[in-house]
């Protein structure tokens, strides 16, 4: 087998992440393809969980942090009556209950409890970590570890849909949320228990679920030539399009990408971070930190050529 040559490729792309894999093992599928010397995902679904995962190309990882902190999106399938060890249909059941007779009013009620901002412990099966191993080591060996609880906010729950045993819901919610904490938290409001049969992430930090493709059409797109596969590549500063846009002049540009500070010229709130641009290319150069009357260099991409010009 021939050593893979890596190149330099720079972007984000959205994968429609299958079921079965985890998020480390379809992130390397998808850098093989673009043979990115460099890649990284911003925050794990697990094997279970499909929909979105923006996967970060070459100077894009310097931003993932700002994905990984992005509000989400999802829509889950909640399976009344049963617990299992793990929270999803993965786990082995613990228990199967009755599950009371709810009219639609009354099981709003018991979700309205879930809106807005709430409190969570997170499971046993997480990859948060305790003295440097993820929890699901531990509760793979029937270790308990006392976990804080960590407040998160739900910024919508809609009922999609329900059966005589299943809840799906469409929840929009912060970073650390555990959705299957969601559903076994309330199914024990329900007094029946539950546990999560499916999870789909729709959207990270408000990006299109339209732009995701899967890792079929990714392979398709890959025969096609590594011209075709860069096209699907959005820029890096999508990442950080929620901050303020600042252009510099191309003496600024040059003082800036050789780890100076420039002069602030913005009305933008000082100790904030914004996108800096070259006003002359519109080229993306990374993050500053604005400090009183000056823009300090906070995180920029690679741009040795522009230090040059």
């Amino acid at each position: 087998m021939s050593k893979t040559k890596w190149r330099s490729v720079d972007g984000i792309v959205l994968l429609n992440k299958p079921i079965g894999l985890s998020s480390n093992q379809a992130l390397q599928r998808v850098r093989r393809l673009y043979r990115a010397a460099k890649a990284g995902h911003t925050g794990a679904l697990d094997p279970l969980a499909t929909g979105m995962l923006p996967l970060c190309l070459g100077e894009a990882t310097k931003f993932s942090q700002f994905l990984l902190d992005a509000d989400k999106r999802y829509v889950t399938c909640i399976q009344l009556g049963k617990r299992t060890t793990t929270g999803d249909r993965e786990g082995e059941i613990l228990t199967d209950e009755e599950i009371p007779a709810l009219t639609d009013a009354q099981l709003e009620l018991v979700l309205d409890c879930f809106r807005g901002e709430i409190e969570q412990v997170p499971p046993m099966y997480s990859a948060l970590k305790h003295e440097g191993k993820p929890l699901y080591e531990y509760a793979r060996q029937g270790i308990v570890i006392e976990r804080k609880r960590r407040r998160v906010t739900i910024a919508d729950l809609t009922l999609l849909s329900r059966t005589e045993d299943t809840l799906t819901l469409d929840i929009q919610c912060t970073k650390g949320t555990y959705i299957r904490t969601i559903g076994e938290d309330i199914g024990e409001a329900l007094g029946c228990g539950a546990h999560l049969h499916s999870l789909y992430r729709v959207s990270t930090a408000g990006y299109s679920p339209d732009r995701m493709l899967t890792l079929e059409e990714f392979e398709r797109i890959a025969e096609q030539g590594e011209a075709e596969l860069d096209a699907y590549l959005m820029t890096m500063d999508t990442a950080v399009e929620h901050l303020n846009r600042v252009e510099l002049l191309a003496e600024d540009t040059r003082e800036m990408l050789f780890g100076r500070s420039v002069s602030n010229l913005t009305s933008f709130t000082d100790g904030s971070l914004v996108r800096l641009y070259d006003q002359n290319t519109q080229r993306f150069l990374g993050l500053g930190v604005l400090k009183d009357t000056i823009i300090r260099p906070h995180r920029l991409v690679n741009t040795s050529e522009l230090a040059n010009v």
